[in-house]
Parts: structure tokens; sequence; C-alpha cells
């Protein structure tokens, strides 16, 4: 026997109750942008191995075996937010992107009960009333959780952790399919909970996608999930395509080719994204799945009724890089690969993206190469994925730093030295064009819409560098934007947090901040870095960093009237040592995450506590340890 072949061992492959979606268009219509699926497993290899050869691909090395994986980095996902009103109690849902839409988090809640998760262990605290909160249950999975849906009695669970299942090789036709038993390789289990003991949540099923976590979403009773999956290993020197899989419960189902979507024009054949559709609130109902061949997915938007994938194409740091876009139509188990587009330049995270009255919007940026500098972009696409409109060259020499499209209208912040804001009028698709913008001081990482005619921003205070073309960040900048002329908008309110290094999480991940406009309320996780001046005889240099003093929530008013005042702060850390030990880096289980209100209580969860404060003054009424199973 071969060395290769006794590295393998020969597999039956069960089927599952796990099925792709009925009514798949395998071509939409007679579009150059419809996407179509493979005819036979020796084509699919073929169209991979085809592309392989052209050297685009990336290898990632599976250290177990001596490997390389196709794949990449797992995408951050980022996620309109206001009360919601299930009983008579209103409570603080998730900060997502589309209404309608949930996002995954770290932190739940259902007006009751707060779920939170931290590590492996994900808890259930009965929060309301506050005066007798207590911790109900703690959970212990395999993996590290990357966060969680809350449907009724349901709890939907997603964890990184590693394969242990085989993996199938497509080996030519006719010949018998070997496999391989990889040890540790990254995978995403969803795991579905029953809750109707919330002091015993019983696991209903499991669900394990090899490969890596793009993002998720929950509409109405569906949860879907988003992996991106290797399609090729490398085996002594030679390059193996791997078909698609899904394992359920234990057994695994490798996908037959013909329900492998791709794209013509595709030159990235490198890695499977998987969509994965799962009825939260019955296990008689089969999961339903969609593939499509396609680079490496960076991350996605998701309207209520279309999946839009993003991959990268090409060599950004060269100026020659374009965004490749696939939309996924879904309606509760029904997942159709559509159609996929192409526009120029790279996008920055899933709020550079929006669907309005059937087209698509996204904002690019383009880097700068010899004597062409950095430009940004906004196109208005089709159903089919046809560019209908665009804008093109804004802002020569910056970059966009956040992105927001509320109805007719877009805003972009781009910096170099100062933050320009754009308004641009969207109205007419076919011709987007710039009505305004605004130049100050600093720079927005994430843009809130506080209504039709207002926007908070979150980022950076700024100071121009002596030093050359640029700028140096200095403490936490919050913002608020009057944009009802729209051709003059003005920065009408700021409040300035900190020195240089102060940060805060909702600047990577806006799930993080809480804003209810009823009670025109902002809390925002920050911590918090000073510089004490004395220390600095001969002046502070602009590059000179804090230290930190501070770690916990800022607790805000906003109107239009008042603009923004900070009404006071609260922390889970007692000892002033843990910001004397931290150094450069800052690291405690004390840190807050995460923020809700249940009626006219504001809520802070760490990984080791849940406090409870009156929202009228702050005052502490309770709070309970997060302890191990």
């Amino acid at each position: 026997m071969s060395k290769l072949l006794s590295t393998f061992i020969l597999l039956s492959i069960f089927i599952l109750p796990f099925t792709a979606t009925a009514g798949i268009r395998y071509v939409l219509s007679n579009s150059e942008n419809g996407l179509r699926a493979f005819a036979s497993q020796d084509e699919l290899r073929n169209f991979i191995l085809a592309g392989l050869k052209r050297g685009e691909i990336n290898r990632l090395i599976l250290p177990s075996f001596g490997f390389d994986i196709a794949g990449g980095a797992r995408a951050l996902t980022q996620g309109v937010l206001g009360p919601t009103k299930e009983s008579n109690t209103e409570y603080s849902a998730t900060n997502v992107q589309v209404a309608g839409v949930d996002e995954a988090d770290i932190v739940k809640t259902d007006g009751k009960f707060i779920y939170a998760a931290s590590g492996s262990k994900f808890f259930i605290v009965d929060a309301y009333p506050a005066n007798t909160m207590k911790l109900v249950s703690a959970t212990r999975v395999n993996g590290t959780i990357l966060g969680l849906f809350v449907n009724r009695d349901r709890l939907v669970v997603f964890e990184q952790s590693g394969s242990n299942y085989p993996l199938p090789l497509s080996t030519p036709s006719g010949t018998k399919m070997p496999t391989l038993v990889p040890v540790g390789s990254p995978g995403v289990n969803l795991r579905v909970f029953d809750l109707s003991n919330r002091e015993k949540p019983v696991q209903l099923r499991e669900i394990f996608l090899d490969g890596n976590y793009v993002s998720s979403r929950m509409i109405g009773d569906w949860a879907y999930a988003v992996v991106s999956q290797p399609a090729v290993y490398w085996i002594e020197q030679r390059q193996e395509v791997v078909p698609p899989r899904i394992y359920a419960n234990g057994q695994l189902q490798v996908v037959p080719p013909t329900e492998v979507h791709y794209s013509k024009s595709s030159d990235i054949p490198s890695t499977y994204t998987i969509i994965v559709a799962v009825n939260t609130q019955t296990e008689v109902e089969t999961p339903k799945y969609q593939i499509v061949l396609t680079g490496y997915a960076t991350t996605m938007f998701v309207s209520g009724s279309n999946i839009y994938l993003i991959m990268p194409k090409g060599s950004w740091w060269m100026g020659e890089g374009s965004t490749i876009i696939y939309r996924i139509a879904v309606d509760g188990p029904n997942i159709i690969a559509e159609s996929s587009g192409e526009v120029r330049g790279r996008v920055l995270n899933q709020y550079s993206m929006d669907e309005y009255e059937g087209n698509f919007r996204i904002s690019t940026s383009t880097a700068g190469t010899g004597q062409n500098l950095s430009a940004n972009n906004v196109y208005i696409l089709d159903m089919d994925m046809r560019i209908v409109g665009r804008l093109e060259n804004l802002a020569q020499g910056e970059q966009i730093h956040s992105a927001r499209f509320m109805g007719t209208r877009c805003y972009l912040v781009t910096f170099k030295k100062v933050d320009p804001l754009f308004t641009i009028d969207l109205g007419n698709p076919r011709e987007p064009r710039v009505l305004g913008k605004l130049k100050i001081p600093g720079y927005s990482d994430y843009l809130h819409p506080y209504d039709s005619n207002h926007l908070i921003g979150i980022g950076k205070e700024t100071v121009e560098a002596k030093e050359g073309d640029f700028a140096w960040y200095q403490g936490l900048k919050v913002s608020f934007f009057d944009v009802s002329d729209v051709a003059n908008p003005k920065e009408t309110s700021n409040f300035i947090i900190g020195d240089r290094g102060t940060d805060s999480p909702v600047l990577r991940d806006p799930h993080a901040l809480l804003f209810d406009k009823a009670q025109n309320l902002l809390v925002i996780p920050v911590l918090e870095a000073r510089i004490f001046p004395e220390k600095y005889p001969q002046g502070v240099p602009p590059f000179t960093y804090g230290d930190f003093v501070f770690q916990g929530v800022y607790v805000f008013r906003v109107t239009p009237q008042q603009g923004i005042s900070r009404i006071g702060a609260i922390t889970h850390i007692d000892d002033p040592q843990t910001y004397l030990k931290s150094g450069y880096y800052f690291s405690s289980t004390g840190e807050i995450k995460r923020s809700l209100y249940i009626g006219n209580v504001l809520y802070t969860v760490s990984d080791t506590k849940v406090e409870a404060d009156s929202l009228k003054d702050l005052s502490e009424i309770a709070w309970v340890k997060l302890v191990s199973p």
C-alpha cells in the first residue's frame, strides 16, 4: 500500500436527514451573472484544479499532517437597536443592522432572562425583577462560544471548535473515495437547546461544519449559519480536492456536485461557502443548505430576503483589488443561489452595504499605487448584480472608516488628517451624487442613526502630525451630527473620553453599543487611558499613550436640543491595581462587554458578573456572580 493510501481510512457515507433546498435554480434565466451547478464530480474537481494552476489560492498549514488547507482568517462580525415589546415590560435588543434580521451575540435577553456566553460556557440569569435576580444555570460546551440566538424556548449556540470528523477526498469518478481523519482542524458547531426548563437546558440537535465561521442571522424561526469551508488540501506536495461536507449528530453527508453552485467568471475556486438553515422551533423539519464555490468569504450583508456574500479578488495593495458579490435568496427553508457581480475596491464591513427598493448598494475603497491615490466609491446594483449606478474616486488619498445607508441617503466617513463626513443622494439609483460634506478633526469608526436627520458617530479624536501628512489619534470621540440640511452637515455636539490609548469594542463590534431613542439613552463600554502631564515636564508629544484608569460603561443622554451629556459610569473592577498591573494590554475578567435594559433597569455584563442599576440615577440594585458549572 502506498504511503498516501496508508494515510487514509475508508468510511461508510451515511445519508443524513439534511437536504438541499427544493426548487434550486441552477442558472438564473440567461444572465451572465447567474449561478450554475456542476454536472459531475469530475467537472467540480477539474474546475477547482484548473483554478489552482493559475496560482490563485492561499494555503494554511495543517500541522497534524503536514498538509496545507485552503482557507483564511476568521472575519469579524459586526452589528438598529430599540425596544421590543413581547410582554408588558420593554427591553432592549441586540444592536443589529436590519430590523427583523437578528444577529448572534454573546449576550441576549428576552425581557425576563439574560443569556450570557463566556469562553466555553453560557449562563442563564433570571434578571427581572432586578431585586430578586439570580443565576439559574451554567452550561459548558466543548469549544469557544461565538454567539447566541434566543427564540422563545430555544437557544441557538454557535461554537468554534476543532474537528474530529473524517475528511473525504473527491477522487476521479469510478474510484473509491478514501478519507482522512484530521485532528483539530477548525470547525463550527451549531447547537440548539430546549429552554423549557431553564435550570436544565437540553440539547436537541448539533450540526458541525468544517471551516471558518463567517457570520449568522436569524429571520423569524430560521437561523442561518454561514461557513467558509476549504475545498483543497495539500497532501505529499499534491493538491487534493475535498467535496463539501456536513455533519449532523455524528454522521457525515458528502454533498454531491450537482448541489454545488459557482459563477462562470469565478477565478478563485479555493473555498466552499456553506449556508445552513435550521428551524429553531422543531426537530422534525430537516435543516436545509446551499453551497457556492467561491473564494474566502470575508463578510456578508443580510436583508429580510437575501444574503450577500463578499469575497475579495486580486491584489488590493497593488491597486488591483475588487470585490465579488454573491446574492443568495432566503425565505425560511428556501435558500436559492441567484446571481453574482463584481465592483472595484474592497469593502470595510457589513455596514458598507445595504439593500433598498430592489437594489443593492455598496461602498468600497481602493488602494493608492504609484501616482494613483487611494479613493472611495459607491455602487448600486440590481438583483442580477449588474451595476446600474456608480460614484467613484471620492476623497482621493483617504480611506473609508465608516459607512451607513439610510433610505435614499448614504453617509461616508473617510480619513487621513481630518474627518470628512459625506452626505450622498441615492434617490436616483442610476445617478448617485454627493450633496455635501463636513470636515472636522477626528473620525468615526461607526455611524448609528438617531433619527432620519441625525447621526451618532463613535471613533477617535485626532491631532495633525508635524512629522508628515497624517494625524495622531487621541481619545475616544462621540459625535452628534445634524444632517437635516444635507448640503451642510454639522457636528452639533461631541464628547471626548480619555487620551491616546482609550478604546471601545464598539469601534470593531457595534453589538457592544446600547442605544434607545425613546429614552435618549446611549451606553458605550470604554477602556479609558489618561495622560498625566506631570510625568512629561518637557511637554506631552501627541504620540504619547496614557495609563489605563477605567474600564466599564459610560452612560449618556443624547438629544438634538442638548447634544451629548454624560450622566455617569459603571464598572465591575473594584481594585485599582488591576489597571497598574495591566501594562500595555489590558485584560480582566471584570471587563464589561455588554449592556442592556429591562424596564427601568440597566444591566451590565462581564465574564464574571451581571449587575443591575437603576436607570434613574445609576444606583446599584443587585448583582450576581457568574460561576462555572
